[in-house]
Protein backbone atom coordinates (compact mmCIF):
# COMPACT_ATOMS: atom_id res chain seq x y z
CA UNK A 1 0.00 0.00 0.00
CA UNK A 2 1.23 3.15 -0.37
CA UNK A 3 1.78 6.29 1.39
CA UNK A 4 -1.15 8.06 -0.55
CA UNK A 5 -3.27 5.19 -0.35
CA UNK A 6 -2.70 5.14 3.52
CA UNK A 7 -3.26 8.74 4.06
CA UNK A 8 -6.72 8.44 2.17
CA UNK A 9 -7.37 5.36 4.67
CA UNK A 10 -6.64 7.44 7.49
CA UNK A 11 -8.67 10.50 6.52
CA UNK A 12 -11.92 8.21 4.99
CA UNK A 13 -11.60 6.75 8.34
CA UNK A 14 -11.52 9.44 10.37
CA UNK A 15 -14.23 11.15 8.84
CA UNK A 16 -16.32 8.49 9.25
CA UNK A 17 -15.80 8.91 12.75
CA UNK A 18 -16.16 12.45 12.85
CA UNK A 19 -19.37 12.23 11.20
CA UNK A 20 -20.87 9.12 12.99
CA UNK A 21 -20.12 11.32 16.01
CA UNK A 22 -21.92 14.30 15.13
CA UNK A 23 -19.07 16.81 16.03
CA UNK A 24 -17.55 16.97 12.31
CA UNK A 25 -17.16 20.98 11.80
CA UNK A 26 -15.31 20.68 15.74
CA UNK A 27 -12.95 18.37 14.58
CA UNK A 28 -12.32 19.63 11.05
CA UNK A 29 -11.07 22.77 13.05
CA UNK A 30 -9.25 20.69 15.76
CA UNK A 31 -7.41 18.52 13.72
CA UNK A 32 -6.54 21.57 11.21
CA UNK A 33 -5.35 23.55 14.18
CA UNK A 34 -3.32 20.96 15.45
CA UNK A 35 -1.64 20.24 11.54
CA UNK A 36 -1.28 24.32 12.28
CA UNK A 37 0.97 23.58 15.45
CA UNK A 38 2.70 20.58 14.17
CA UNK A 39 3.77 21.95 11.29
CA UNK A 40 5.16 25.34 13.20
CA UNK A 41 7.22 23.02 15.72
CA UNK A 42 10.08 21.20 13.81
CA UNK A 43 10.96 19.64 17.87
CA UNK A 44 7.54 18.43 18.27
CA UNK A 45 7.60 17.02 15.16
CA UNK A 46 10.61 15.35 15.40
CA UNK A 47 9.60 14.28 19.19
CA UNK A 48 6.39 12.74 17.86
CA UNK A 49 8.12 11.22 14.80
CA UNK A 50 11.14 9.47 17.01
CA UNK A 51 10.77 5.92 16.77
CA UNK A 52 13.08 5.43 20.13
CA UNK A 53 10.44 7.32 22.05
CA UNK A 54 7.77 4.91 23.70
CA UNK A 55 4.26 5.40 23.05
CA UNK A 56 3.01 6.22 26.11
CA UNK A 57 5.92 9.08 26.24
CA UNK A 58 4.06 10.11 23.08
CA UNK A 59 0.53 9.46 24.35
CA UNK A 60 1.53 11.73 27.54
CA UNK A 61 2.52 14.39 25.08
CA UNK A 62 -0.71 14.56 23.16
CA UNK A 63 -2.76 14.68 26.65
CA UNK A 64 -0.90 17.72 27.43
CA UNK A 65 -1.03 19.26 24.51
CA UNK A 66 -4.65 18.46 23.39
CA UNK A 67 -6.30 16.61 26.84
CA UNK A 68 -9.16 19.38 27.97
CA UNK A 69 -8.68 21.73 24.85
CA UNK A 70 -9.97 19.60 22.08
CA UNK A 71 -12.81 16.71 21.60
CA UNK A 72 -12.01 12.86 22.40
CA UNK A 73 -12.48 12.18 19.20
CA UNK A 74 -9.35 14.31 17.99
CA UNK A 75 -7.08 13.65 20.96
CA UNK A 76 -7.66 9.58 19.79
CA UNK A 77 -7.16 10.33 16.52
CA UNK A 78 -4.06 12.18 16.84
CA UNK A 79 -2.89 9.33 19.34
CA UNK A 80 -3.93 6.88 16.79
CA UNK A 81 -1.65 8.26 13.84
CA UNK A 82 1.51 8.91 16.31
CA UNK A 83 0.84 5.45 17.78
CA UNK A 84 0.85 4.05 14.36
CA UNK A 85 4.17 5.53 13.70
CA UNK A 86 2.55 8.08 10.99
CA UNK A 87 3.16 11.01 12.77
CA UNK A 88 5.02 12.52 9.80
CA UNK A 89 1.55 12.08 7.74
CA UNK A 90 -0.42 14.47 10.37
CA UNK A 91 -0.40 17.31 8.41
CA UNK A 92 -1.15 15.38 5.05
CA UNK A 93 -3.59 13.29 6.76
CA UNK A 94 -5.71 16.36 8.26
CA UNK A 95 -5.30 17.79 4.51
CA UNK A 96 -7.01 15.13 3.34
CA UNK A 97 -9.32 14.54 6.37
CA UNK A 98 -10.59 18.32 5.28
CA UNK A 99 -10.61 17.79 1.69
CA UNK A 100 -12.89 14.75 2.21
CA UNK A 101 -15.09 16.79 4.84
CA UNK A 102 -15.76 19.54 1.93
CA UNK A 103 -16.00 17.58 -0.63
CA UNK A 104 -19.15 16.22 1.23
CA UNK A 105 -20.72 19.12 1.58
CA UNK A 106 -19.91 19.79 -2.54
CA UNK A 107 -17.09 22.27 -1.39
CA UNK A 108 -13.13 22.18 -2.01
CA UNK A 109 -10.71 23.27 0.43
CA UNK A 110 -9.33 27.08 0.22
CA UNK A 111 -6.29 27.43 2.19
CA UNK A 112 -5.28 30.76 2.92
CA UNK A 113 -1.79 31.29 3.82
CA UNK A 114 -1.60 34.76 5.82
CA UNK A 115 1.07 36.35 8.29
CA UNK A 116 -1.63 37.02 10.63
CA UNK A 117 -5.19 35.96 11.88
CA UNK A 118 -8.15 36.72 9.58
CA UNK A 119 -11.29 37.69 11.55
CA UNK A 120 -14.67 36.45 10.33
CA UNK A 121 -15.60 38.66 7.97
CA UNK A 122 -12.54 38.74 6.41
CA UNK A 123 -12.68 35.12 5.61
CA UNK A 124 -16.51 34.82 4.67
CA UNK A 125 -15.18 37.66 1.61
CA UNK A 126 -12.18 35.32 0.93
CA UNK A 127 -14.59 32.14 0.68
CA UNK A 128 -16.99 35.08 -1.89
CA UNK A 129 -13.92 36.01 -4.00
CA UNK A 130 -12.23 32.84 -4.26
CA UNK A 131 -15.13 30.74 -5.16
CA UNK A 132 -15.90 33.79 -8.28
CA UNK A 133 -12.31 33.26 -9.48
CA UNK A 134 -11.94 29.04 -9.39
CA UNK A 135 -15.53 28.85 -10.09
CA UNK A 136 -15.88 26.58 -7.37
CA UNK A 137 -17.71 26.43 -3.98
CA UNK A 138 -14.85 27.02 -0.94
CA UNK A 139 -14.35 26.52 2.50
CA UNK A 140 -11.37 28.93 3.67
CA UNK A 141 -8.98 27.48 6.31
CA UNK A 142 -6.31 29.92 7.10
CA UNK A 143 -2.79 28.90 7.91
CA UNK A 144 -0.87 31.89 9.94
CA UNK A 145 2.20 32.15 7.89
CA UNK A 146 4.84 35.19 8.94
CA UNK A 147 7.21 34.50 6.05
CA UNK A 148 4.21 35.25 3.65
CA UNK A 149 5.01 39.35 5.58
CA UNK A 150 1.79 40.50 4.42
CA UNK A 151 -1.13 39.74 1.85
CA UNK A 152 -2.19 36.19 1.30
CA UNK A 153 -1.43 33.21 -1.07
CA UNK A 154 -4.35 31.11 -1.67
CA UNK A 155 -4.94 27.51 -3.08
CA UNK A 156 -8.14 25.83 -4.42
CA UNK A 157 -6.68 22.69 -6.05
CA UNK A 158 -4.58 23.58 -8.29
CA UNK A 159 -4.78 26.85 -8.42
CA UNK A 160 -2.66 29.14 -6.62
CA UNK A 161 -3.23 32.82 -6.28
CA UNK A 162 -0.39 34.82 -4.84
CA UNK A 163 -1.03 38.27 -3.32
CA UNK A 164 1.55 38.31 -0.88
CA UNK A 165 4.19 41.22 0.09
CA UNK A 166 6.91 38.23 -0.31
CA UNK A 167 5.76 37.53 -3.68
CA UNK A 168 5.62 41.14 -4.86
CA UNK A 169 9.44 41.72 -3.27
CA UNK A 170 10.83 39.27 -5.31
CA UNK A 171 9.48 40.27 -8.41
CA UNK A 172 10.61 43.60 -7.63
CA UNK A 173 13.98 42.63 -6.98
CA UNK A 174 14.22 40.15 -10.18
CA UNK A 175 12.70 43.75 -12.23
CA UNK A 176 16.02 45.25 -10.85
CA UNK A 177 18.46 42.98 -10.94
CA UNK A 178 17.33 42.31 -14.54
Amino acid sequence: MSDADRIKGYANGLFEIARGEGDLPRIESELHQVAQVFDGSEELRNTLSDPALPADRKRGIINELLGGRASDVTVAAVDLIVGAGRAKDLSAITDEFLSVAASSRSREVAEVRSAVELDADTVRRLETSLARATGKAVEVRVIVDPSILGGIVARVGDTVIDGSVRRRLDSLRQAISA
